[in-house]
């Protein structure tokens, strides 16, 4: 398997915890290369990614993306988002042009299963594949050409073809998209990939990226919100909740604030105490929005 992550140094903490339920999820799998795409991760951070992927004998291969903005010819507004979550988009030039085929995974993330069956998936002639993501503004769609009853994808976990996104040259689609929209969208690369690549992304079971806040809303909840949603039975989505392959800590309620009461925290906390991170106190000055958000 080939795995993609990209992060700055202040998500090191937080990729070294996906990486080390990766690699503990995943021990049978024969090869497991891990690109990290950086921006601006100091040594220290390094070093200590690089001492779990030591201990479980894994490949891990550090690419320093400098200044993005270098990279567009045209101003961009992340909004309240870190720039870095651009650098998914250059994963096609970024990588060894070996790689054909990648797993992308946030850093908020935690495997939970083996991801076999996921890096196996025919993605059937499309570009990539990625969950639902049913509880989007509608506006949103509006803003990317999207239609009401047409699916909207969460980027957090991308399963792609990088020879084809090379050979499509799916960069310059992605940033033409972006121009168009004057540089400025509601969710960032995430839209852009969802307008862009409109009808050439398959879409994934939700075990495989299950947004922990997605524990509240019933599975009636997301038809009534995106027809396009009865793609995925209610047994799949039932199932995600209950086991979900890969935990997303999508929202408000992340395990590494104080106060969260997040049903899924101990997967985090517990592959947190097996990093050099361990032990790391929770984020204070949330509190009481914690107790706001839980009531």
């Amino acid at each position: 398997m080939n795995i993609v992550y990209a992060s700055n140094d202040a998500y090191a903490r937080h990729l070294g915890t996906s990486m080390c339920s990766l690699f503990d999820r995943n021990r049978q799998c024969g090869s497991v290369t891990v690109y990290i795409l950086s921006q601006g991760l100091t040594r220290d951070s390094m070093e200590k990614l690089d001492s779990i992927a030591g201990r479980y004998g894994r490949n891990l291969v550090f690419i320093e993306m400098g200044n993005l903005k270098d990279r567009l010819d045209f101003p961009v507004d992340t909004g309240g988002y870190d720039i870095s979550i651009m650098t998914r988009l250059f994963m096609g030039e970024a990588l060894p042009g070996h790689v054909d085929r990648v797993l992308y995974l946030d850093c908020d993330t935690v495997v939970a299963q083996s991801l076999r069956g996921l890096w196996e998936t025919d993605l059937e002639g499309n570009i990539m594949g990625a969950v639902m993501e049913p509880t989007i503004y509608e506006a949103v769609k509006v803003s990317i050409g999207i239609g009401r009853d047409q699916p909207y994808f969460n980027s957090g976990v991308l399963l792609v073809d990088l020879e084809q996104w090379r050979q499509k040259k799916i960069q310059n689609r992605l940033l033409d998209f972006w121009r168009e929209k004057g540089g400025k969208l509601f969710a960032s690369d995430q839209d852009v990939l969802n307008g862009a690549l409109k009808g050439e992304i398959l879409s994934l079971p939700p075990r495989y990226n299950f947004f922990t806040n997605y524990r509240y809303f019933s599975y009636g909840d997301f038809i009534r919100r995106s027809p396009s949603y009865q793609a995925v039975t209610e047994n799949m989505f039932v199932e995600a909740k209950k086991h979900p392959a890969i935990i997303h800590y999508m929202g408000d309620e992340r395990p590494w604030i104080a106060g969260n009461l997040n049903h899924y925290r101990k997967a985090y906390e517990f592959y947190l105490d097996k990093t050099p991170w361990a032990k790391t106190p929770k984020e204070k000055g949330k509190e009481l929005y914690m107790l706001a958000y839980h009531i």
